[in-house]
């Protein structure tokens, strides 16, 4: 081997790494004066003014600067920083207020020193101050702060006031439009201009924006919705028999009984807009208001559903609503458990006078907890939970491992937004996973393990940490690809793993190297996982070993 010299990030002398700048640009959707082309050409102009040169943006578009949560350009930012990944000595931004509108001025103050804490220095390329931290800098700088948090309350305050005005004559300011209604853009004169696409928004002033009944065929259901509801008095089977019916909703999710529950409480559906329900002012807090402070239009638009059936089936869902104390609520399940020899959740749900499974866990603090009380042990095994304390920091610090061996290796990583997920480069995404032990229902059936993936995984791999019998130790570890279309579960047996190559680390090491040479390998930067087909089938549960649900 040689003793070529290789030049790292981390190694490039102070003097150039000081003259090599980053610029941070975002865009709301607020003022054409701040688009992301004038702030790039301000920024360059400063660069050339100090001899710096751009080597890197970081941008978020279409993004509010209230929130930092949503801005991926400046987490990415502050992760590089932090990790000693920063190439660069100066980050340059438009303003201090392209740099947030955060509501505590204090907050933006301590990102800025999470950059100058490593040497960075943030230069506001547009204002009339220099940030060399003097005194004066310092006061201005905090003025302009306040100002920019200001600006975003008081623009607050005129746009809700807008939007209420509007909702008295019967628009709709903002927001989603039920199951069976679409969005229709009309000008000044109540003219159509044409049906709005999920996503789209108005962009003249003097355009607004009505709900008008959609397809027939999603207007008939909600019709079918109502009239079988007062049938069968329980939003859970309406969810059911929807499903079986394979109706397809809107998001292409399954109808659960809150969609229906929704669906059935909407008075759009009798002609009527209520607006003011919920407010999220400033992105802070979501709070529901008072009846008094709804703005309700009657009559703006033509009912899907008839009156007389819709005061019916709220009727019905206002009176089964019942205040019962914790003692009250206990008598009733254990009835209901001697009456039905078993508890589930469906049975806690399908029965009338029972409280729903959400408000025993507000009250009990889990149903693990109500089924003591009433001295109930179930069948299924739930002794998996005791265990949950342990796969939660074994996840956290196997993601960390793979993440430090990432960027050691060369690539960029974020936490991509997921929980327990990696996005390496941006494209290739590693979601962390615990493979618990669920034991045989038959003796002649093996044990096999479940991956819980919430609502979805990123396309890229899953590494899970495979606990062993009783989930009590950890087993070895899997690497399994994943094209992002994984949901809910996915299980599989010993023989299944073998049967679709599914590989197995017997270290924590061995799985992080096996992971950095895939993020690695000569090829193109984006994972192509493998097809589904090479992957454990999906399919309904199944009493045969080898079966993997999702």
């Amino acid at each position: 081997m040689g003793n070529e010299l290789i030049v790292r990030k981390s190694t490039f002398p102070t003097v150039q790494k000081m003259r090599r700048a980053a610029q941070y640009v975002r865009m709301s959707t607020e003022r054409q004066q701040y688009s992301i082309q004038n702030q790039a050409a301000v920024i360059a102009a400063y660069a050339h003014a100090h001899n710096l040169t751009i080597v890197r943006t970081y941008r978020d578009e279409g993004e509010s600067g209230l929130l930092i949560k949503n801005r991926a350009g400046l987490i990415q930012l502050l992760e590089d920083v932090q990790a000693g990944e920063a190439d660069f000595g100066h980050v340059l931004v438009y303003d201090v207020s392209r740099w947030g509108r955060f509501q505590d001025v204090d907050e933006s103050a301590h990102y800025e020193f999470v950059c100058k804490r490593s040497g960075i220095k943030i230069a506001y390329c547009a204002e009339q101050f220099d940030n060399d931290g003097s005194m004066l800098a310092s006061i201005v700088k905090n003025i302009k702060r306040v100002m920019a948090a200001e600006y975003s309350r008081e623009l607050s305050a005129k746009v809700y006031a807008g939007q209420c005005r509007y909702a008295r004559l019967g628009y709709k300011p903002c927001g989603k439009v039920g199951y069976g209604l679409v969005r229709e853009l009309v000008d000044e004169k109540d003219q159509s201009k044409g049906i709005m696409k999920n996503g789209d928004r108005k962009y003249l002033t003097t355009d607004h924006i009505r709900v008008r009944p959609g397809d027939p065929r999603e207007a008939a259901i909600v019709r079918w919705i109502f009239t079988r509801f007062l049938e069968v008095k329980c939003e859970t089977v309406v969810a059911w028999e929807l499903n079986k019916n394979a109706v397809p909703t809107r998001t292409g999710k399954p109808w659960t009984r809150v969609m229906v529950g929704a669906i059935l409480r909407d008075e759009t559906y009798i002609g009527n807009l209520v607006f003011n329900r919920r407010s999220w002012k400033l992105r802070q807090t979501r709070t529901y208001n008072p009846p008094g402070e709804w703005i309700r239009a009657e009559g703006c638009l033509e009912p899907t559903v008839d009156r007389d059936l819709f005061l019916r089936a709220n009727k019905f869902i206002d009176e089964r609503r019942v205040d019962l104390s914790e003692e009250e609520m206990i008598v009733r399940l254990r009835r209901t458990l001697l009456e039905k020899g078993r508890l589930s959740i469906s049975i806690i749900d399908r029965t009338p006078g029972l409280p729903c499974v959400a408000t025993c866990q507000t009250h009990f603090g889990s149903i693990r907890n109500l089924y003591r009380l009433l001295g109930y042990t179930p069948k299924r095994n739930y002794e998996f939970l005791e265990s949950r304390p342990l796969w939660s920091e074994q996840k956290t610090m196997l993601a960390s491992r793979i993440r430090s061996a990432a960027r050691r290796a060369g690539c960029r990583t974020s936490t991509g937004g997921w929980t327990d997920s990696l996005r390496v480069n941006g494209t290739t995404c590693v979601s962390v996973r615990a493979a618990r032990w669920t034991p045989r229902k038959e003796e002649t059936h093996s044990p096999h393990w479940t991956i819980q993936c919430d609502s979805h995984v990123p396309a890229g791999w899953i590494a899970a940490i495979r606990l062993s019998e009783h989930n009590k130790d950890i087993l070895d570890y899997v690497l399994l690809p994943t094209d992002g279309k994984v949901k809910r579960t996915i299980r599989f047996s010993e023989a299944a793993r073998e049967r679709h190559e599914i590989t197995c680390f017997k270290t924590a090491d061995a799985l992080v190297r096996a992971i950095t040479r895939r993020l690695t390998r000569k090829t193109p930067s984006r994972a192509t996982p493998a097809p589904m087909s090479k992957q454990p089938r999906v399919s309904q549960p199944k009493s045969k070993s080898g079966h993997v649900q999702r």
